[in-house]
């Protein structure tokens, strides 16, 4: 008869991204008897889109938990800093694991684990900083990298034998190799190519974010933390307005007019799912094909025909002609007539 030490099953709760990495760290814990699950963390800078295609190929359990509030409030003030753009790379890990690490002990897991590997990306994922996110999680020891175990300190699981340290990686550096000849032996195919998948990676979304932040929030980027700029603004910050900075041209037309201006029909529909027509203006082209426009919040009358007038410099119109433009507002429908523009005139409002 087993004991009921040996009849017990170890559970592990693992961060995954979707990408290949994380699939390798899960299926060398399958391989040892593991019961893996996994986890992954959405707010309006990355998704679970990846996490929830492997999740399903793979038969991996998978949680998917919401933590923008938590990430916001981690935003204005990270502890290690940002990275080359808005990327609070550090702080977001530790945060990550800390939620992951709450769920974990409230759902009965063993230990935590991810697919990070040492030294694979130089700034937050050298050995360093793997210690500075297990310091600041609030879960240091309990946090297992299948990939790269062997060259980092052992922890509570490998110490008490739940998983055999023998068995697991000793992978460094930003060499895929080793990982893919893993993937061969575990036939993973059609896995994502590595990526950013976190858009604050990203500088013409950090612009506009900046932007954002500064003049609908009054919040000011001093290069390691948000400060308030004493305009008055605050507020919670909005998810439609961090949503909306995915699509279309941003183009800042005083401190308190923002345009985005689609670029495509998908890119149209989508920023035409951001529009409240008691909150907000619209523009469209009357006549002819034609970005759509937004306009969030209050905007003057001068605006408005700016924004006709951008409208109207993203269609096939001859520079000079007039064009009409439709405006939908809270004031209700109305024609603006405007002159094509060439398109350099607005270029310089450009976020």
């Amino acid at each position: 008869m087993e004991s009921e030490k040996t009849a017990k099953k170890v559970r592990a709760l693992g961060l995954t991204s979707g990408g290949l990495d994380s699939i390798l760290s899960a299926l060398i814990l399958k391989e040892q008897g593991v019961e893996v699950s996994w986890i992954s963390f959405t707010t309006p800078f990355f998704s679970c889109d990846a996490a929830l295609k492997a999740a399903d190929r793979y038969q991996i359990p998978l949680m998917v938990v919401d933590i923008t509030d938590h990430f916001l409030e981690m935003l204005r003030n990270p502890r290690a800093g940002y990275g080359k753009n808005m990327n609070p790379c550090m702080d977001c890990h530790a945060l990550m694991f800390a939620r992951a690490g709450e769920i974990a002990v409230e759902e009965g897991f063993d230990f935590l684990f991810s697919g990070e590997v040492a030294g694979q990306r130089p700034f937050s994922q050298n050995k360093r900083s793997l210690r500075y996110v297990e310091k600041h999680s609030g879960f240091e020891g309990s946090i297992l990298r299948p990939l790269s175990a062997r060259v980092l300190p052992e922890t509570e699981a490998e110490r008490q034998g739940v998983v055999d340290r023998s068995r697991l990686g000793a992978i460094t550096g930003r060499s895929r190799r080793r990982q893919i000849e893993m993937a061969a032996h575990f036939n993973v195919r059609d896995y994502p190519t590595p990526a950013g998948g976190c858009k604050l990676t990203d500088r013409a979304f950090s612009t506009r974010l900046r932007d954002l932040l500064h003049f609908r929030y009054g919040l000011v980027h001093s290069g390691q933390s948000l400060v308030d700029s004493n305009k008055c603004l605050g507020g919670k910050i909005a998810g439609k307005d961090l949503f909306l900075l995915h699509h279309g041209r941003h183009f800042r037309l005083d401190p308190e007019t923002r345009v985005v201006v689609g670029r495509s029909d998908a890119d149209n529909g989508m920023i035409e799912t951001f529009y409240d027509p008691e909150k907000d203006t619209l523009l469209r082209m009357n006549d002819m094909p034609g970005p759509l426009v937004l306009i969030p919040g209050v905007v003057s009358l001068a605006m408005v025909e700016r924004a006709a007038a951008i409208c109207a410099g993203y269609t096939k119109a001859v520079t000079g002609q007039e064009v009409s433009v439709l405006v939908l507002s809270p004031q209700g429908k109305r024609i603006v007539k405007v002159k094509v523009p060439d398109s350099s005139n607005f270029q310089d409002f450009l976020i």
